[in-house]
This record gives structure tokens, C-alpha cells and sequence, in this order.
């Protein structure tokens, strides 16, 4: 299990520098976004040049890029807009070799038209489900092509929004290029939390062997934002031990923190792992 970061973490003027702030902290795995260089997360075009300099400077720096971000609302009830998300999505999939990756992240999707991570009603309905495997489907015939791997997480504002639905779509598919990624504070709402670890049992037993990648990321304060991991009520001892035991080797990428508390956080984690492995 290795740590990584989120590369948007850090606010740069160039890709170089946002690499040597990483690079200089002592972690390796970065989960890149492309917002990175001074263009879209899913840009309309994407060349090869472009892709090369990425990833020249991914090799600069010693980092490697465990992930891309390819998000976007899955279920987006514009429906041309959806096309033209998938197709941008398409693209980066097609490029993902390229810039050093094999795995492009996803969100299921919201039918909230302004932000994917707000939950809608509308989302449990049949017709959601349906929307999601559609776009997903063109998704994974464009990684099966490209043998990438692409990545869906639960996410309780999302279509997927627990460890059962993930399942489920995992069995829709079966699709060796389907994959989990797991954030255990995205599996808890205020009902669940005095069941934290047979939610976390639960998650396991479903996902465990489809887990590509794990984040890093403490229960959100609605009063007060992000916490550093150990500053709330988390489990995080019996979280990293099931990871552990579920033989994930991936990234365990920090997520949600500000770039000042990232000291805090990766000492916590570095010694909750020591404890563990």
C-alpha cells in the first residue's frame, strides 16, 4: 500500500512546480488532474505532444501517476451534454497510456443539473441506473480497446451510493476493466455511523477484490470543512487493517485536505499503516 495525493491539492502556476511541492513531501503516487496544466479536466482536444510533456515531467520529478481524473455527471439530464462529456472522457481514456496512467477515475452521477456531487431525488429511480450503464458502456468499450482500467466509487450523493450498488454494477457488466474505488467516509450518512464497522465489513465483503484504489479522507465538518485524517470519527485502524486484508497494494491517496495540513495528515497515516503492515 503506498501513499499518494490528489495533484489539485496543490495550486502552481506550472506542472513543474506542482510536482516538486509534491515531490518534496516524499510521496510518489499522484492522482493527476489536467486542470493541472491550464486547461480543462476533460478537455475538448488532447494531442499527443501534450500528453508527452506530462508525462516527460511526471519523470522529472520520480512520480508516478497512479490515476487520472475523468469525472463528470454520468446521469446528466441534458442529454447533449452528456454525449459531449463522454466523448471528452473517451478521449482521455484513448490518451491515458500516453500520459502514464492505466486507470481513468468516474463519478456515477447525479441528476442534479449544477453539481455532481449534490444528491437528487431522482437518483434511485430506474431510469438513472439505466443512463448510468449507457454511458458507461461506451466508457468501457473504449477502455476494453485501450485496456485501461476506469474507476467508480461509492459516493452517498451519486447513483452508486453504497457498497451494494457497487456491486451490482459490477455484475452488470463484469468487465475486467470495471473497478472500485473505495473512500469508507463516502459509505456513511448520520443513520449508519454507530454501524461503522459493519458498514466497513460490508463494503469488503462486496468490493474487496475489485478495489483498485483507496482515498485518505476524514468525515467532513459541515460547520467547519475538511478534517485532517484522525481529527473525526473515522475508524481508521480497522479501515486500513481491511484493506490490508483484502490484499489491496494500490494507492491510498490523501484526499480533501488543504495543502497546509498535508504534515498532519501523512504522519497520522504513516503511523496508522506502521501499526498495521
Amino acid at each position: 500500500m503506498r501513499l499518494g495525493i490528489f495533484a489539485r491539492t496543490f495550486h502552481r502556476s506550472t506542472l513543474d512546480d506542482c510536482l516538486e511541492a509534491i515531490a518534496k513531501l516524499g510521496i510518489r503516487d499522484v492522482h493527476f488532474n489536467l486542470v493541472c496544466t491550464g486547461c480543462e479536466a476533460l478537455p475538448a482536444e488532447l494531442t499527443n505532444q501534450q500528453c508527452r510533456e506530462i508525462r516527460r515531467a511526471f519523470a522529472r520529478h520520480d512520480l508516478d501517476m497512479c490515476g487520472i481524473s475523468g469525472t463528470f455527471n454520468a446521469i446528466h439530464p441534458d442529454e447533449s451534454l452528456r454525449a459531449e462529456l463522454t466523448r471528452r472522457a473517451t478521449l482521455l481514456i484513448e490518451h491515458c497510456h500516453e500520459l502514464g496512467a492505466n486507470l481513468v477515475t468516474l463519478c456515477t452521477g447525479t441528476r442534479d443539473p449544477n453539481d455532481m456531487w449534490t444528491g437528487h431525488a431522482a437518483n434511485q429511480q430506474p431510469a438513472a441506473w439505466i443512463d448510468l450503464c449507457e454511458t458507461l458502456e461506451k466508457l468501457l468499450a473504449a477502455a476494453g480497446r485501450h485496456q485501461v482500467f476506469l474507476g467508480i466509487e461509492p459516493e452517498q450523493s451519486n447513483v452508486v451510493n453504497s457498497a451494494t450498488r457497487g456491486r451490482r454494477l459490477l455484475d452488470d457488466f463484469s468487465s475486467p476493466h470495471l473497478k472500485i474505488i473505495l473512500d469508507a467516509a463516502n459509505l456513511f450518512h448520520a443513520g449508519n455511523l454507530p454501524q461503522m464497522r459493519s458498514v466497513l465489513d460490508e463494503a469488503f465483503d462486496l468490493l474487496g477484490p475489485d478495489i483498485i484504489m483507496a482515498h485518505a479522507k476524514e468525515f467532513i465538518d459541515e460547520s467547519k470543512g475538511p478534517r485532517i485524517p484522525g481529527s473525526g470519527p473515522l475508524d481508521w485502524g480497522y479501515y486500513l487493517m481491511k484493506l490490508s486484508q483484502s490484499g489491496f497494494q494500490g494507492s491510498l491517496v490523501l484526499h480533501n485536505l488543504d495543502e497546509a495540513s498535508l504534515p498532519d495528515g501523512l504522519s497520522f497515516l504513516k503511523r496508522e499503516l506502521a501499526a498495521i503492515l
